[in-house]
């Protein structure tokens, strides 16, 4: 389906104020991001007019979807080239990384005769709002058994039952 300058039937000022928050962001969004950026421009705006808008954008082509490795569906504009993203472990913020860091075209042969179609990349790390990189504590790999501190929100993806 090729790409429409409209949104949708009506151009309305909601969905274009959706649009221009997607299209200015420095990194994909979140649903509420967007309602709280365009939430600015539109007084009322509400989370249902955004979730709609966020479908017929995606239907017209002028948006994707972006699933990071923690789940979240974000949202940026079609018109990117290829890039990879930069997630903050403090904030949680998600930037964009100009160009690939990765060589690695379509149709390459990886060891063991996996064929490469296509590459996503999530770098985790601190942003520069949230403390200096060059002096963040590298997370290093263990190779003895002990149990490393967790965050006070870590809870396991399947805990095992109490008995």
């Amino acid at each position: 389906m090729p790409k429409t300058n409209q949104v949708g039937k009506r151009n309305t000022a909601q969905r274009r104020a959706v649009l221009d928050v997607i299209n200015q962001a420095h990194g994909p969004l979140t649903v509420g991001e967007v309602l709280d950026q365009a939430g600015k421009r539109i007084p009322n705006l509400g989370i249902a007019t955004v979730y709609r808008t966020i479908n017929l954008l995606l239907e017209a082509q002028q948006i994707r979807a972006v699933t990071l490795p923690d789940g979240q569906t974000r949202y940026e504009s079609a018109e990117l080239e290829h890039h990879h993203h930069f997630r903050c472990t403090r904030c949680n913020q998600v930037f964009d990384m100009e160009g690939c860091m990765l060589q690695m075209p379509p149709g390459t042969v990886l060891p063991g005769g996996f064929v490469v179609q296509d590459h996503e990349l999530t770098i985790l790390g601190t942003c520069p709002k949230c403390g200096d990189s060059r002096i963040a504590t590298p997370r290093r790999s263990c190779s003895h058994a002990h149990a490393h501190a967790r965050p006070r929100n870590f809870r396991p993806r399947n805990p095992r039952p109490r008995k």
